[in-house]
């Protein structure tokens, strides 16, 4: 199987199909476009909990220079994307839990630099490193780390994650955030003789809008019904999860898509799909009121649009102008296609 996400064919044949033992605890998870598992305890209140995983660059660095088939990252970047999936979840995170698998090369300073990213990540977020696992394996040649956030759930709702025909499409931000950022800093030479330093440099700093938690807190005030962070797969990835998590169709105008100047640019030149690049930083919401989340998002000096409706049938129509498409199953992330190559 190609590098990235398992595709969602053998996603619902050889995962999702397999899990059959239930539990009344258990009030959702384990399914296509869901990034957390709700609990509910008698007398204990509810929780929420969220699992993410990826191979780390060492020393810190994002892994721009390596030629491996992979998008790294730092383990601070997969905390924040562990805090958003519990965010667009309905919950708040309290926690964390690291399992690290380290190569027998390392050296215990580079494991002592790396929990102190992650604390230094958890103070920034309010949140405790309460335990987890470090391990040294020949099976592993860069180091790969686990996350399990855990949280309280605040908005049973949203967890439900329920949309009824009618409901505006609003994202927060714009799409291929996270991955103008990561590209921007693995081609920064080549990027350099085609655009000015300060152009390159806003690319590369793009990483600072990851967090959709602050436009989580105000959908959920407004009344959203739904929320889904975009990342891997772009925005046509996120809007075909969402659909199918839903079982509903949708209608999204192409043209409404937020996209900045510095993604255009740095996917034409990296040879990437806007559309199906990471795009962590962007939250889509779905509310009765799509003019009035915008405006409550844009007090906050949050960006937000309305980009389309949720419809009562099982189609999933983009729209560009008098063109009309059908979005199709989402395909690997153009971050893979480009460092498979």
């Amino acid at each position: 199987m190609k590098t990235g996400k398992v595709p969602e064919n053998v996603l619902k044949r050889s995962v999702l199909r397999q899990i059959r033992t239930k539990r009344s605890e258990v009030l959702g998870g384990a399914g296509t476009g869901v990034d957390c598992a709700t609990f509910s305890f008698q007398g204990e209140g509810e929780y929420v909990a969220c699992v993410q995983e990826a191979v780390l660059a060492p020393g810190g660095s994002s892994g721009q220079n390596m030629d491996v088939p992979e998008k790294l990252t730092t383990i601070a970047a997969l905390i924040q994307k562990c805090v958003n999936n519990l965010a667009a979840g309905g919950g708040r995170a309290a926690a964390v839990l690291i399992a690290l698998m380290l190569p027998e090369t390392s050296e215990e300073s580079q494991l002592k630099t790396l929990m102190a990213e992650a604390e230094e990540k958890c103070g920034e977020l309010s949140l405790q490193i309460a335990g987890g696992q470090t391990r040294i394996t020949p099976a592993v040649k860069l180091p790969v780390a686990t996350i399990t956030g855990i949280g309280r759930l605040w908005n049973k709702e949203i967890a439900s994650g329920e949309a009824k025909p009618g409901q505006d499409i609003v994202l927060s931000k714009w799409i291929g955030l996270e991955g103008t950022a990561y590209l921007a800093g693995r081609n920064r030479e080549k990027l350099l003789g085609r655009y000015p330093a300060w152009f390159v440099e806003e690319a590369e700093g793009f990483e600072q809008y990851l967090s959709i938690v602050p436009e989580a807190e105000i959908a959920v005030k407004r009344g959203v019904t739904v929320m889904h962070d975009a990342s891997e797969g772009g925005i046509f990835g996120a809007l075909w999860e969402l659909a199918e998590r839903l079982k509903a169709g949708l209608t999204v105008d192409m043209r409404r898509l937020p996209l900045r100047q510095e993604t255009v640019e740095v996917c034409e030149c990296c040879g990437a799909n806007p559309y199906e690049l990471l795009s962590g930083g962007c939250l889509i919401m779905i509310s009765d009121d799509g003019p009035a989340l915008e405006a409550a998002l844009e007090a906050a000096n949050i960006p937000a649009v309305t980009v389309g409706k949720i419809t009562d049938s099982n189609d999933r129509i983009l729209l560009s102008g008098e063109e009309v498409r059908y979005l199709d199953r989402p395909k690997n992330d153009s971050i893979f296609s480009l460092t498979d190559s």
